[in-house]
């Protein structure tokens, strides 16, 4: 497969399955600084819905538009995905035609409800290891985001913690961390090959148990060691 270059601009960015909180976090970020977000949904009205949310806010220079997820794929220059675990394979399956060539964002993490502080891996061993598993070799997918909550995005908290960059290419790792991790002022790191995705899918649900275990709602991870 041809490496997307490192070059690669982006002006539209998809979210398929974005009316939930990390998708519209994540959409209200992007808009922020100018790129045009393309929310997606099962359902047009629900996509509609979410829109109008983001663009509610105040200080956006880009587009938000709600729209179904095929459409919305089609359209972005880069696709974000984070569904539910449990509508991951079904919605990945819909899309397989339309992705092929693009780049693949998976946010998604496999919590299984209602045990979500017990890191449970699917057969494939990861989220994003499902993914390249039922889309194939003609999309690069790259997992981010999984570590960030969803009430730092949206209430412009201070991005005190980083975000762990794992992809199919290090091209791809590149495109992620410059246009989707460094664009909103978040500190990103390349984490390696795919496989790796392991590690920062499975911190969620550590994650989530700290934030039960202390009562906050955002802890996050920061690598150490390495001058900024």
């Amino acid at each position: 497969m041809t490496e997307k270059s490192s070059e690669t601009t982006i002006h539209t960015i998809a979210i398929v399955g974005g009316t939930g909180k990390e998708g519209k976090g994540l959409a209200y970020r992007w808009a922020k600084v100018g790129y045009n977000v393309l929310i997606g949904s099962r359902q047009l009205e629900k996509a509609q819905a979410a829109a109008d949310a983001v663009r509610a806010r105040q200080g956006l220079s880009g587009e938000v538009a709600g729209m179904v997820n095929p459409d919305a794929a089609a359209r972005g220059d880069i696709v974000v995905m984070t569904v539910p675990f449990s509508a991951h394979q079904d919605t990945l399956r819909g899309l397989v035609p339309i992705l092929q060539g693009k780049i693949l964002v998976d946010v998604t993490v496999p919590i299984v409800p209602p045990k979500v502080t017990r890191i449970q891996m699917p057969t494939a061993g990861s989220a994003s290891l499902e993914a390249r598993q039922i889309l194939g070799e003609g999309v690069q997918v790259v997992t981010a985001f999984q570590n960030i909550s969803y009430e730092r995005l949206w209430n412009d908290e201070p991005a005190d913690c980083d975000v762990l960059v794992c992809g199919s290419s290090k091209a791809a790792r590149t495109i992620v961390l410059t246009s989707l991790v460094q664009s909103i002022g978040l500190v990103g790191w390349d984490a390696g090959p795919l496989e790796n995705s392991v590690i920062p899918e499975g911190l969620t649900s550590i994650l989530i148990g700290l934030n039960i275990q202390y009562g906050v709602q955002s802890s996050g991870i920061k690598i150490t060691g390495i001058p900024r």
